[in-house]
């Protein structure tokens, strides 16, 4: 699989999540709200807006100059053994990291004997 496919599958994927929690907040909006608190009836480009809004309350805008708080401990844990590998096995564990992974980048450089396990 090249890698234009590869970004626009990525591309549709994010677009159809988008749309399905604009209609699933839509929905849930437009169920309970009126019902419950006489609130008003919205539409989509709304609920989209409702998304937004909420993302930006309770996540922030993105990272402010690093990172919250400390890193998962999984991503530590890894950290510590990955550092602790001799250059050999690191080498290794990359190679086999690279062959699992990232296929697209291999099929795209020629390398066609992958092709059928896609």
């Amino acid at each position: 699989m090249n890698k234009g496919l590869f970004f626009l599958k990525c591309a549709l994927l994010a677009v159809l999540a988008v749309i399905v929690f604009g209609l699933v907040t839509l929905l849930l909006w437009n169920w309970l709200v009126p019902e419950l608190f006489n609130g008003p009836v919205i539409n989509f480009w709304q609920a989209l807006g409702l998304l937004i809004l909420s993302k930006i309350l309770f996540s922030g805008l993105g990272k402010k100059g690093g990172s919250h708080g400390p890193a998962p401990y999984w991503k530590q844990r890894l950290h510590e053994k990955f550092s602790k590998m001799p250059a050999d096995q690191r080498a290794e564990f990359k190679r086999r990291l690279n062959e699992k992974w990232c296929r697209f980048e291999r099929n795209a450089s020629g390398d066609k004997s992958d092709a059928s396990n896609d």
